[in-house]
């Protein structure tokens, strides 16, 4: 895996970077594990535009990952490693011992012929899926639940872990990779290993054509309209602060510290860059 740079033979390749695909093994994804997707453009079910700046990009299909890992016991081997357009990780296709086969998110270091287990008393190994209170301290892990049985939620995107750093009462403590301390019940299950394919945060699209292929349009400030399309229109902000074209706030946090799910996060994230 790694980052390949294009000659810059126009503009638009000048600063452009794709990846090499290199741990790609194969182009024909599994069509039994295919559904469409259908295309918003932003818009509800009135047809009013919901969400700014989104529409177009390049036709996709969605392909079914199994986060909830919920096949124990069964061996599985890993046939093929494959590109997914809605997401930044690789994927795994792995058929089981009994034929069925399902898709995975491809952790750092899986090669295909590998073998995988999940379920409790699985190995300690890179791919295998068990409960928190079976991982050693230390341990990296990904596709982590948050409510038992209802399937990875935490670190999906290439790249992400977690550490597990502590074990108390039915709770194990997690640092997250904001460096965020969160309790998660021991009967959650999560996946051992680092996400795959790192290199995608040093990928730059380096064109406005890549955003639009990406579906996503053009942002226009509000400091560049007229007063009467934008609070931020005319000559001047006027030093007020950063709002909306309705005039509602922009970049304040907008979390509920009041949910429940809240007073699980022992520590909060810390600004800049976290480092494990």
């Amino acid at each position: 895996m790694g980052i390949r740079q294009f000659k810059p033979v126009t503009k638009g390749t000048r600063f452009r970077s794709v990846s090499d695909f290199a741990d790609i093994t194969t182009t024909t994804p599994e069509k039994s594990l295919l559904e469409p997707i259908k295309k918003s453009g932003g818009r509800d079910n009135h047809g009013h535009i919901s969400m700014r700046r989104r529409g177009g990009g390049h036709k996709r299909q969605y392909r079914i990952i199994d986060f909830k890992r919920n096949k124990h016991g069964v061996a599985a081997t890993v046939g093929s490693v494959e590109y997914d357009p809605n997401r930044s990780a690789r994927i795994a296709l792995v058929t089981y011992a009994d034929g069925e086969k399902r898709y995975i998110l491809h952790p750092k270091g899986l090669a295909v012929g590998d073998t995988i287990m999940a379920g409790p008393g699985s190995d300690i190994r890179t791919g295998n899926a068990l409960p928190l209170a079976e991982m050693p301290l230390g341990t990296a892990v990904h596709n982590i639940e948050l409510k038992i049985g209802k399937g990875g939620q935490l670190c999906r995107s290439a790249g992400m872990s977690a550490q597990v750093v502590a074990k108390e009462g039915e709770y194990v403590t997690l640092r997250m990779p904001s460096s965020e301390m969160r309790l998660v019940h021991a009967r959650c299950y999560a996946t051992i290993g680092v996400v795959g394919n790192e290199e995608h945060e040093l990928v730059s699209w380096g064109k406005a054509g890549k955003t639009r292929w990406k579906g996503r349009r053009p942002k226009v400030r509000g400091e560049v309209m007229n007063p009467v399309d934008h609070p931020h229109g005319g000559r001047t902000r006027g030093g007020r602060n950063v709002v909306s074209p309705w005039g509602k706030k922009e970049g304040v946090k907008t979390r509920n510290t009041k949910k429940p799910s809240q007073r699980l996060i022992v520590r909060g994230r810390k600004r800049g860059k976290a480092t494990q």
